[in-house]
């Protein structure tokens, strides 16, 4: 799965690309949607290279002959090129690679030399969804997580019978996902009450989730179920998800059918989707301790043992509104591993294709909150104040439970490993506004 691209010695032409820290450098080359800030004009697949994105619509009408391999990308339809698959990826990969890099080439010269046309600076881009999502299912395969939050519950049995068999999920709103940078109020739920009855009230227990998201790429036609060797040909790329919980609402309402207006309000994603082929490097092994159930044959195979997780390391940092008012940074508040997931993406697409669903370009699977082994790696404030019970410190004098009005969350992830460059997710970022008023 390793080839030129992740050669971690080639530069880019783009200077900002070579920077030891970015999380574009030439061995990502991620896709999103954008155009200019401030105009109307038609949204366009971007690929970001350093601070810069470059604008596949400009580099089609450049380059006749890519203008081919670019195909319904210079028309700006992602979707349809996630429906291309793996060998359509690859190849454009391998083209954008040769002409972003610093190695002389008559396409880079002829790219850099066409610079002005072709990039657009990141902070002058307006970012949309990446594509079309048509359906989203949110999973819960951070054990860690699971655990944590089931022991406030059911200290002696945490975990379910069935959550070491089966990925857990449920059919998230497709329509209530947002880009990172966008605000949402306060949601209103019913929440229980003093006595039997509950009340409609904003919710007072706001909260994120840590969450890596995988858009699927060619589609599987009904009735037909996936092996785990065509799951892992089916998946596009990964972003970073933010599912916003209103844990209040949640509690009142998930029994017996689980989670519905609690968490169908927001979900925040970064604007960019890495690529399978750039986390090639980051594929670790998967395994479970010989004290578990051992997967069924059909979330089973020799290469999901070998390469099926993924180490990406996550990030929760959160800037209050106070801390904005004085010109302070977000405080990271959090962090733990991608790595840590009980199930794989390739086990998460198998199984959920496993009854014969049909699955589409652009759908959107999130991995559930992942948290760390650690009582400070918590992928959510419902962990890291134990239910509510403990306020959690800022460490600037500010204390937390759950998020309050004109916090700011924002996750960040990246992939390190010997020998290859640092990949990151950009941003995902979203603030909290004060709950809409009502009669």
């Amino acid at each position: 799965m390793l080839d030129f691209t992740h050669d971690a010695d080639t530069p880019s032409w783009v200077a900002t690309a070579n920077a030891p820290d970015i999380d574009f450098p030439l061995q990502n080359l991620p896709f999103g949607r954008f155009r200019r800030a401030g105009t109307k004009d038609a949204l366009r697949i971007g690929v970001a290279i350093g601070r810069e994105v470059l604008d596949l619509h400009a580099l089609g009408q450049l380059d006749p002959q890519l203008a081919v391999l670019l195909g319904p990308l210079a028309q700006g339809d992602l979707n349809g090129f996630m429906a291309q698959g793996r060998a359509a990826r690859i190849a454009l990969r391998h083209a954008l690679f040769a002409g972003l890099s610093a190695q002389p080439s008559g396409t880079a010269s002829l790219w850099r030399a066409k610079a002005d046309t072709l990039l657009v600076p990141q902070d002058e881009a307006e970012m949309a969804l990446p594509c079309r999502i048509g359906d989203y299912t949110d999973f819960y395969t951070g054990i860690h997580h699971a655990t944590t939050v089931g022991k406030l519950f059911r200290p002696d049995n945490p975990l379910l019978p069935n959550y070491k068999w089966v990925p857990i999920g449920y059919h998230g709103r497709s329509s209530s996902i947002v880009v990172s940078g966008q605000s949402f109020p306060r949601p209103w739920g019913q929440v229980k009450g003093e006595g039997d009855e509950p009340v409609f009230t904003p919710s007072r227990r706001l909260d994120y989730e840590l969450e890596v998201g995988f858009f699927v790429g060619p589609p599987n036609e009904s009735g037909t179920p996936l092996d785990m060797a065509q799951a892992e040909a089916s998946l596009f790329g990964a972003t970073l998800l933010n599912d916003w919980s209103a844990r209040d609402v949640q509690a009142w309402e998930y029994q017996p059918l689980g989670p519905f207006l609690a968490k169908n309000f927001a979900t925040t994603i970064s604007p960019w989707i890495v690529t399978m082929e750039a986390l090639a490097p980051f594929r670790a092994p998967f395994a479970r301790d010989a004290a578990d159930p051992q997967p069924l044959p059909y979330l089973d195979s020799p290469a999901n043992r070998e390469r099926g997780a993924i180490a990406i390391a996550l990030e929760v940092w959160i800037q209050t509104h106070e801390m904005r008012t004085r010109g302070e940074a977000a405080v990271r508040v959090s962090a733990s591993s991608f790595a840590d997931a009980y199930w794989t993406p390739a086990q998460l697409l198998a199984h959920h294709a496993s009854n014969g669903c049909n699955l589409q370009p652009g759908d959107l699977m999130g991995s559930g909150t992942q948290s760390g082994p650690a009582a400070n790696q918590g992928g959510s404030l419902l962990e890291l104040s134990q239910g509510g019970k403990q306020p959690f410190a800022l460490g600037n004098g500010q204390t937390r439970t759950f998020l309050q009005d004109g916090d700011c969350v924002i996750l960040r992830g990246y992939c390190e490993a010997e020998g290859a460059r640092r990949v990151g997710f950009g941003d995902c970022a979203g603030v909290v506004l004060p709950a809409i008023e009502r009669a």
